[in-house]
């Protein structure tokens, strides 16, 4: 475990939803850059948050990965928070940048790359897949060696098979910091590889970690149930 590394267990899912809530109107109060995710867990994370805090009028979105679909697409990670989160304020983000995948995966990767540059991330919310990826960086993808990009295209390797848009390892490293919400016990076992293994490509979540602030991990009992915690 990293020094800048720190796991906490909820008692139960809802208590990490809120958990995960409060640190997005932290940022989102500050004034912070933020990159959402999709994915089963943070819908509920949204709906608290713009509950806490209706006025996110100093915040600028992001998304650290999207299908390339149209926004209005039921695959879309836009799509969700938009539904859970964006429509749910009183006074909306400053700025939105959505991934613009009805162009395609590769011009929307070029676009998005382009609107990252000199971007720094203030919090980036991760999920984790039961495959162990994280945003759209599978398994001994080729994506995982880019250096040189803030954005790429990547290709799905689990349902729904659409090609995708994906913030790369430098960039969400970068972030100053990324939260990982996970929780069920589904996600136990690969929750253990993520944070309690060696770290490689064959769970790009063990290389997502920031690389001067801080990864905050916020699981429930059941995701933390195979960790060693004491």
């Amino acid at each position: 475990m990293t020094a800048n590394l720190r796991i906490v267990v909820a008692d139960s899912a809802e208590d990490a939803f809120r958990a995960a809530a409060d640190e997005l109107v932290a940022a989102a109060r500050a004034g912070g850059a933020l990159a959402l995710s999709g994915g089963s867990a943070p819908p509920r994370a949204f709906e608290l948050a713009a509950a806490a805090e209706p006025d996110w009028s100093r915040a600028r979105i992001y998304w650290g990965d999207d299908r390339a679909v149209p926004p209005d697409d039921e695959r879309s990670n836009y799509r969700l928070a938009k539904d859970s989160l964006l429509e749910r304020l009183e006074h909306t983000p400053v700025a939105v940048h959505r991934i613009e995948g009805e162009v395609g995966a590769e011009e929307a990767a070029r676009r998005y790359d382009a609107v990252l540059a000199g971007v720094t991330i203030d919090l980036a919310l991760q999920g984790i897949g039961p495959d162990g990826h994280t945003a759209s960086l599978f398994p001994n993808a080729p994506e995982l060696a880019v250096g040189d990009r803030r954005a790429v295209a990547a290709e799905a390797r689990l349902e729904p098979f659409v090609p995708r848009v994906t913030m790369t390892l430098p960039m969400l490293n970068a972030s100053r910091l990324v939260l990982f919400l996970v929780v069920g016990e589904s996600k136990a076992d690969i929750v253990r590889r993520a944070f309690a293994e060696p770290p490689g490509p064959h769970t790009p979540a063990s290389l997502v970690r920031s690389r001067d602030g801080e990864t905050l991990v916020l699981l429930d009992r059941e995701a933390a149930s195979r960790l060693d915690t004491t």
